[in-house]
């Protein structure tokens, strides 16, 4: 019972809150379906209890906030619910719409008691931020951005958003190292946050990051492991989707999930279902470079081996020409040479015998021509001051002259010509 102190009724403050808990018993005696974002799922995993934390925001601002309570026979049946519809069990970060009862304690104060929760509502949540960022990407003409950019050829330089201990991540880089072909790839690790409301701020600064050394990489690639609906949620966020969007390089994804693409794989350059998958598409653009270099480098050694055995033959089809025009051209020059030969021992015969008769006629006509032979024969030589008069005009009278006979020589002077 309230004391009274001076007029004044005192109520104890257990009275209170048992009246406030009477009120409230009285008030809400039904089961009530609320809608709320579960900041934090608070799971003790010694007892098997939940105590999350339940808010709403606007404008990104928490306008209201409530503790409740999740035992732990309920938490097992929502659980796996969530396992089975969303393939993945209940977390933090997510908005959902569950049943529970209102009720107050004196000792622990105001509280919700969840009952259910509804896992395809949370579906039907992330499918609408899903359509909102898609209508926003495509009002502002971004939405196919990325997808315009050219992919080189040989994408050689990659750089990576994953974590590395990452199964997704050990999977994606171990074909690459080993694939059987011997490609050569160089990458570099951004490590990030990659599931809940914190993955969008830390990807987006990785992307910030990576496009301030842009010259370093030919492709940025974001590599997760496998998850259901809900743990994909963040890569349905209009701000991360934006900045892959507009990213200045290609951007792909393999973030290991076979359901519903979400909004940043639908804007980014290519998506594969797996890492393992996104490795095969970078190999196969090796290849896809690669294989038509192979076949010309084929096709120029068929077709200079071919060329070479043509020239071969044709070589040795000359060769032989050669060797049997040699033979033949030397034989003809052989007996030619055997001709010219006996006819030029005959000629030569001939040729100094009748060599040798000339020489005795022209001997016999020098002999005659000797002046001795011609003194002999009693012809003189008349000289004056020491040459030879052949005609008497060079003569005058009382000139000295010398004549000179066979045998001696007579000196005179000219009296009259």
């Amino acid at each position: 019972m309230p004391e009274t102190i001076e007029n004044k009724t005192i109520f104890s403050l257990l009275e209170v809150s048992r009246s406030v808990q009477k009120t409230i018993a009285e008030r809400y005696k039904s089961l009530y379906w609320i809608k709320a974002e579960m900041n934090k799922l608070n799971l003790y995993n010694h007892s098997g209890h939940c105590y999350p934390e339940l808010v709403e925001k606007k404008d990104g601002k928490i306008v209201a906030e409530m503790r409740s309570v999740l035992w732990k026979m309920d938490f097992q049946r929502i659980n796996k619910q969530f396992k089975e519809v969303l393939n993945e069990p209940l977390r933090d970060g997510i908005t959902i719409l569950f049943q529970a009862a209102l009720s107050y304690d004196p000792l622990f104060g105001f509280s919700l008691k969840i009952i259910d929760i509804d896992p395809t509502f949370v579906l039907g949540e992330l499918e609408k931020e899903k359509r909102e960022s898609i209508a926003k990407l495509q009002k502002e003409g971004i939405y196919d951005a990325n997808k315009k950019r050219p992919f080189p050829q040989v994408p050689k330089r990659l750089a990576l958003i994953s974590v590395e201990t990452s199964k997704g991540f050990s999977d994606f880089f171990q074909i690459l190292k080993n694939n059987p072909w011997g490609y050569k790839f160089e990458s570099t690790l951004y490590p990030a946050l990659l599931q809940g409301d914190k993955s969008i701020p830390s990807i987006i600064k990785q992307l910030v990051v990576i496009a301030e050394n842009i010259e370093k990489y030919d492709v940025v690639a974001i590599i997760r492991g496998g998850g259901g609906e809900v743990g994909l949620s963040s890569y349905n966020n209009y701000l991360l989707a934006k900045a892959i969007a507009t990213f200045p390089i290609p951007v792909i994804t393999g973030i290991g999930h076979s359901t519903n693409l979400t909004v940043s794989e639908m804007v980014a350059y290519k998506s594969a279902i797996t890492p393992s998958e996104l490795a095969d598409f970078l190999i196969q653009k090796f290849h896809q470079f690669a294989l038509p270099i192979e076949e010309s480098q084929r096709r120029i050694l068929l077709a200079t081996r071919a060329y070479f055995a043509q020239e071969k033959q044709q070589l040795s089809g000359i060769s032989q020409a050669i060797t049997w025009s040699s033979k033949t051209a030397l034989t003809h020059a052989e007996n030619k040479l055997n001709t010219l030969s006996s006819g030029l021992t005959s000629y030569s015969r001939q040729t100094i015998k009748n060599t040798k008769v000339d020489l005795k006629n022209l001997e016999r006509l020098l002999q005659m021509a000797d002046p001795k032979q011609l003194l002999r024969r009693g012809f003189s030589i008349t000289r004056v001051n020491g040459k030879a008069v052949t005609n008497i005009e060079r003569i005058s009278p009382g000139d000295q002259i010398e004549t000179t006979l066979f045998q001696g020589t007579l000196h005179s002077q000219v009296i009259k010509k």
